[in-house]
């Protein structure tokens, strides 16, 4: 398959929820301080003990929030044109890596929980088996399904 000029039937750019989660820990952490600091300084034998949980409850939110920075990192690129598919995927630290597929052979497979909604969206080729936006919410998931379905029944039928 060959890259073409055409004018792209679908094409999305997947990235996770950047939402600032974290922010409500350390809020947490701060108003649990300011709550225990006078028991503390009253009864000062437990001081180094509470002193010790504050650190290792900040250290675990340092290193939660790094690993959030890195998942906020990836993205994946899916564009379909009428005769090709193509999934470009990047990660934190990670090469860039480009598969492409012919929309004809290739099957679009939903997941979906008890409430019937979408769970894992999965492109399966052949043998293989590739996930789609594995790190989208459920909402995102369901509505991105929607629609890069409805564009891959399109380039079907418009070959």
């Amino acid at each position: 398959m060959q890259v073409t000029t055409n004018k792209p039937l679908f094409a999305a750019t997947l990235r996770p929820d950047r939402a600032m989660r974290l922010t409500g820990g350390w809020a947490a952490l701060v108003v649990a301080f300011l709550g225990v600091m006078p028991v503390l300084m009253i009864a000062s034998e437990y001081l180094l003990t509470g002193a010790l949980a504050f650190a290792c409850a900040a250290v675990g939110l340092i290193i939660y929030g790094q690993s959030q920075r890195r998942r906020t990192h990836q993205t994946q690129t899916v564009t379909l044109w009428p005769e090709q598919l193509e999934v470009v995927e990047q990660g934190f630290a990670k090469p860039k890596r480009m598969q492409r597929f012919d929309p004809n052979t290739v099957r679009l497979v939903l997941h979906r929980d008890a409430f019937e909604r979408t769970t894992q969206i999965l492109l399966k080729h052949e043998d293989e088996i590739h996930e789609l936006g594995a790190f989208l919410s459920m909402d995102d998931k369901g509505s991105f399904a929607k629609a890069f379905g409805a564009a891959l029944r399109q380039a079907r039928r418009n070959r």
